[in-house]
């Protein structure tokens, strides 16, 4: 018995520690990180396939953000013209492009983490959706939840990144921030 409790305390006392010496930093950090190494990337070089060329091209909504959100079928509708495409789609279109780069930059430098965290966990459902709805990708790329298979696009990928961001979203990005500067600002401008 002895033993069994020596192995307790020495088990109880490591994870104390380690959970002390990281509290506030590791997590956000970690989380942040890791959706640099593996999304941010992804979501950058899908927003450039849907604006223009050079630093004006950022004004420059391509044809291609509308094929990429609104499919072959919905570009139909307007004869595969985007002049006819209502201005409430256009806001769609352009708000959906504009994100798709802005939240992550936010997410990775640590600003607003939460609400950008929070902001991407609802790009990615609206994202998933127009796959499955709109580009009617096939059920091996869908998968689902709890079967054996661990490989698929939008079921098993995609609930790991909002697993990912809905640390962010708990955690926060912790003091190695955007946001830790921000607070620390606010706290001397009301003091």
């Amino acid at each position: 018995m002895k033993l069994i409790e020596t192995l307790k305390q020495l088990h109880d006392t490591f994870f104390a520690t380690l959970n002390r010496l990281t509290s506030g930093w590791l997590t956000g950090l970690l989380a942040r990180l890791t959706f640099l190494a593996v999304l941010f990337f992804y979501y950058v070089n899908s927003v450039t396939t849907k604006l223009g060329a050079g630093f004006a091209g950022i004004f420059q909504i391509q044809d291609s953000a509308y094929f990429q959100i609104l499919g072959e079928e919905g570009m139909l509708a307007y004869e595969f013209d985007t002049a006819n495409i209502p201005w409430y789609v256009d806001l769609v279109v352009a708000l959906g492009t504009y994100m798709e780069f802005l939240l992550p930059v936010a997410i990775v430098l640590g600003l607003f983490t939460r609400i950008a965290a929070i902001g991407m966990i609802i790009f990615i459902f609206v994202q998933s959706y127009v796959d499955i709805a709109v580009h009617k990708v096939d059920a091996g790329t869908v998968g689902a939840l709890f079967d054996r298979h661990s490989d698929s696009l939008i079921m098993d990928q995609r609930a790991l990144w909002v697993f990912l961001l809905a640390v962010l979203v708990l955690k926060g990005a912790g003091s190695l921030s955007v946001d830790r500067l921000l607070g620390r600002w606010w706290e001397n401008r009301t003091s």
